[in-house]
């Protein structure tokens, strides 16, 4: 004999198998901590001044005036 199925009761595991791999894969993308997004920008920003204030001036190597 074959096991009889509720198809009402096995619509909804199906329904909420999905929501679960949905919400999983959005946890992956979004579900990074406040701290983490907060350090990870901090790092940024500092790569980038660091990065800016290796930057050479135009001119400031000429012995001529800028005027």
């Amino acid at each position: 004999m074959s096991k009889i199925v509720n198809l009402r009761q096995a619509r909804k595991a199906k329904m909420r198998a999905q929501k679960r791999a949905e919400a999983d894969a959005n946890s992956a993308a979004f579900g990074t901590p406040k701290a983490e997004r907060k350090r990870l920008q901090q790092e940024q920003e500092r790569a980038a001044r660091s990065l800016d204030g290796h930057h050479r001036d135009k001119g400031a190597d000429k012995d001529e005036p800028n005027a």
